[in-house]
């Protein structure tokens, strides 16, 4: 029923947790813990306390893949939400609902855009009177924490377990991804390269894929929002097949394979807060070593 959508789905928040197999040999295993698409709106207070409880997970890193606004009020609630993983080594990339709040819209209109493969402002008209959040906080906050920006760009974290490379782009559904930028391929001195995006457009999977990452993060799809029982989603809002629309699955570039994580994330748009057969989530990965 609506209600249920609208009401209790967007509040069952869970942990999944799956297992990755990409490490070189002797690499003890990793904790990562991914975060997407919080949506925060002001006063969803059970959104901050889940998120918040997180921590109690003690994971070695975290990643957080963007959208974390739906509110340009929300700002306060989305840093106290997320102060204690501030608490452990991270990265982060932004996505739309980072720079730019929702408007009202017809959701059929996400079905038409599947349809002429078209969406966000790739090959539709630029947005007009867009409402402009305050994604500066943010970025400070996360900056002063030790948290690896990654929008277009290169970063590192020294572990325990290891040291870390990041290569990571800005949005691509609203064409701010520059790959020429951070091309080149996994740093060769590092024990592990990571690669980090908000929304998995085939052009930025290909192009990590094809430099041998060996593992992709994104979100941004909400696992479909509202999906069909036994049939699955709708659409990805990207050019992602469906199939693919949240978990682990592979990516290939011709010989040239990497494992895909996509976050269904844990909120949603503010105007359509609905989830339907997808609740919302954050990721527990646990990286082990890779296979001969």
């Amino acid at each position: 029923s609506v209600g249920y959508a609208a009401v209790i789905e967007p509040r069952m928040f869970r942990l999944r947790r799956i297992t990755v197999p990409v490490l070189p040999p002797g690499m003890k295993p990793l904790r990562l813990l991914q975060v997407s698409d919080i949506h925060m709106v002001s006063g969803q207070d059970r959104k901050r306390r889940w998120l918040q409880h997180l921590a109690g997970l003690r994971p070695d890193l975290v990643v957080n893949t963007g959208d974390n606004l739906s509110d340009p009020e929300a700002v306060p609630e989305l840093l106290d939400a997320l102060g204690p993983l501030l608490d452990f080594p991270g990265a982060y990339v932004f996505g739309s609902n980072d720079y730019y709040g929702p408007t009202p819209r017809n959701p059929a209109r996400y079905l038409f855009e599947k349809a002429s493969g078209r969406h966000g402002l790739n090959g539709n008209p630029p947005v007009v009177g867009a409402v402009h959040l305050p994604w500066e906080p943010m970025r400070d906050t996360f900056d002063a924490a030790g948290w690896v920006g990654l929008s277009n760009a290169r970063g590192r974290l020294k572990l325990d377990h290891g040291e870390l490379a990041f290569t990571g782009l800005d949005d691509p559904h609203i064409k701010r991804d520059r790959y020429a930028e951070v091309a080149g391929g996994p740093d060769p001195d590092a024990d592990l390269s990571l690669a980090v995006v908000h929304a998995p457009y085939l052009r930025a999977l290909d192009a990590f894929t094809a430099d041998g990452y060996p593992l992709i993060l994104a979100g941004h799809t909400h696992g479909g929002q509202l999906r069909v029982p036994f049939y699955g989603a709708l659409v990805t809002n990207c050019d992602l097949d469906t199939r693919r629309v949240s978990g682990l699955s592979d990516h290939h570039v011709g010989d040239r394979r990497a494992y895909l994580h996509v976050s269904a994330g844990c909120g949603a748009n503010r105007y359509y807060p609905f989830r339907f057969a997808c609740p919302p989530e954050a990721t527990l990965l646990t990286l082990t070593e890779r296979r001969p």
